[in-house]
């Protein structure tokens, strides 16, 4: 069994939706902390990897968390009222 999902000659990874939570987490740390060296260093074809494999996890994060936490200061209202000061992170009603 290939646990790659072969493209060409560029491996892209495990396919996100045969992830576990725990493996699909890692994978999304690693590759935001990594985002900012590809976009300056890295050729194009390492930066258009990157994009890929980011939209493949980042969607399948999306599939299973559609009602995921939504900080109000992440949104467009919540922009103009951040000088307000709100915070930026979500937070549990009741806390």
């Amino acid at each position: 069994m290939n646990e790659h999902d072969e493209r060409g000659d560029t491996m892209t990874g495990v396919d996100p939706d045969r992830l576990d939570e725990q493996q699909l987490m890692k994978e999304l740390e690693t590759i935001h902390r990594t985002r900012h060296d590809t976009l300056l260093y890295g050729s194009n074809d390492a930066l258009r990897a990157h994009n890929e494999r980011m939209a493949q996890l980042e969607g399948e994060y999306l599939r299973r968390n559609p009602r995921r936490p939504v900080a109000a200061g992440r949104t467009r209202e919540g922009a103009r009222e951040r000088g307000s000061g709100e915070s930026a992170t979500p937070t549990t009603p009741g806390t």
